[in-house]
């Protein structure tokens, strides 16, 4: 897309980032609705339900969370041949095959196509969510890359929020469209991240360490707020294009195993403690209890609460957390939030345990009071740290493990809370609730700061260089490339040539 650059290349990178992540929720949330309508009753009656009375629970489960199990096999096809197609192609291929496994699905009539169906667009999901977070972020300046990043999970919620309230609509209608639509929808949200992929730049990062040096240059060249008034040799340019390949040398210096050793050895890099921070923040992601409440919505509110069929629908199109710019850098936001949901899950419990109308209207109000904690904290945050934390070396692999893992325990949560509800009752939210508060000294004790660092600057937090990164953060010196040069030709000694000291190399 060469006739964007500067902010508005930004934009359109951010809003097909957000488009992936938009088909992302939607899929999501999409079956919470319909797992309890008339017509996929009628139409799966082996789902066990509230109407029919008989069935499995575990059936329905398992229906519901096999997804998950494609988008982890997704991941899996991710750490594979990820780093050999490009973040692109990648992006466009899981577009095509969810596309495909939504097709199957709406045109389900039996339980077994449907499962199919929800497997291969999982593998679809699974190599998108594994990619485009990676893609977004090394198409991002350092100061924007948290907000881009918080903005298209923004929009993941805003997608799961519209499936509820397609749902809802469609429950209005009798016939089989009323779950067979709400599925297809998918697919218009798959071709326009496929359009919007096509027409937009490769990571540079990628091209670099593939020896496209000058295709690199020129995206990085596009980026610029002021791309209009320089050419793709200025300085500001040439630095970021030097700080990236010399972040490549060291890392193959550090190391000439193959990058899948690479994932699983420290060394001086710490590769493989990095890794593990991106893998473990996913975990927390899912283990938080998100999935009890985005998939079950409707369920919970209908058995948990006592609500009816409609009422519950209408009230989960409601269930939007609140989304807040991580203008107080990671740790403190993942912190403040499994805190706030820790004591959401414990109140739920209660609540729930309690059983009386009184008590279902403040489990409601702790639901909403959940995803807010949520989108806070662990909504963007775990997406974004295994791009930043892991070095351009394996940094594709390593996000696609992150993504694997968030998928398996996904699979986990999904695949017991049918049958957690109905054999343990309250008791489900009080193991969620120790979860959350377990998570607090992780975060405190194992996960450095990346806020307005750039992916190369991150690599110093785990080599020994933390205290004067942050310092010279604090003081304006970290961040891209015309931001250290400008601190630098204000310091420049005299007698010196401004450009030649802007272009030295941060370290």
């Amino acid at each position: 897309m060469t006739f964007l650059t500067g902010r508005e290349l930004a934009w359109a990178i951010t809003a097909t980032a957000g488009s992936g992540f938009l088909l992302f929720g939607y899929d999501q949330g999409v079956m919470s609705g319909l797992l309890t309508g008339d017509a996929f009753v009628a139409r799966f009656p082996e789902i066990n339900t509230t109407k029919t009375g008989h069935g499995s629970s575990a059936l329905q489960g398992t229906v519901v969370a096999i997804y998950e199990i494609g988008c982890f096999l997704g991941a899996i096809i991710s750490l594979f041949v990820g780093e050999m197609l490009g973040r692109r192609k990648c992006i466009m291929a899981g577009c095509a095959i969810l596309s495909i496994g939504a097709a199957l699905q709406c045109s389900a009539y039996g339980i077994p196509q449907l499962i199919v169906g929800r497997v291969v667009a999982g593998v679809g999901n699974g190599l998108n969510t594994s990619t485009i977070p990676v893609w977004h972020s090394e198409l991002s300046k350092a100061a924007s890359r948290g907000k881009g990043l918080a903005i298209e999970l923004a929009i993941n919620i805003f997608g799961v929020m519209l499936s509820y309230w397609v749902d809802y609509g469609f429950s209005y209608n009798s016939s089989e469209a009323q779950f067979r639509v709400p599925i297809a929808i998918q697919i218009a949200f798959a071709v326009l991240t496929f359009i919007g992929v096509v027409f937009l730049p490769e990571s540079p990062r990628w091209l670099i360490k593939h020896g496209k040096e000058d295709e690199a240059r020129h995206i990085i060249w596009s980026l610029q707020d002021n791309a209009r008034e320089i050419d793709e040799h200025d300085t500001v340019v040439s630095v970021d294009v030097r700080d990236i390949s010399q972040a490549i040398r060291e890392e193959t210096e550090a190391s000439a195993e193959g990058s899948f050793k690479l994932l699983f050895k420290d060394g001086p890099q710490r590769f493989f403690t990095r890794t593990l921070l991106g893998m473990g923040g996913q975990m927390m992601q899912q283990v938080s209890g998100i999935n009890l409440i985005t998939y079950y919505a409707t369920v919970i509110f209908e058995e948990s609460v006592g609500m009816d069929h409609n009422t519950a629908l209408l009230l989960a199109g409601f269930n939007v957390p609140i989304w807040v710019i991580d203008r107080l850098g990671r740790r403190k936001l993942m912190m403040f939030a499994v805190i706030g949901q820790g004591c959401c899950m414990a109140i739920l419990a209660g609540t729930v345990w309690d059983g009386t109308h009184s008590s279902g209207l403040v489990a409601t109000v702790m639901l909403f009071m959940f995803n807010f904690f949520f989108a806070v904290g662990l909504l963007a945050i775990p997406w974004l740290l295994p791009a930043e934390y892991a070095p351009l070396a394996i940094r594709t692999r390593s996000a696609s493990l992150a993504t694997a893992t968030n998928w398996i325990f996904t699979f986990l949560v999904v695949e017991i809370t049918p049958v957690s509800i109905s054999n343990i009752g309250y008791r489900t939210y009080i193991y969620f609730a120790v979860f959350n508060f377990c998570f607090f000294p992780l975060i405190y004790f194992f996960y450095p700061e990346t806020r307005h660092l750039t992916l190369e600057q991150i690599d110093h937090l785990f080599t020994g260089e933390k205290v004067k990164l942050y310092w010279q953060s604090s003081m304006g010196v970290a961040g891209d490339a015309e931001t250290r040069i400008a601190h630098e030709k204000d310091a420049v000694p005299h007698g010196k040539d401004p450009e030649s000291v802007g272009a030295q190399h941060f370290e």
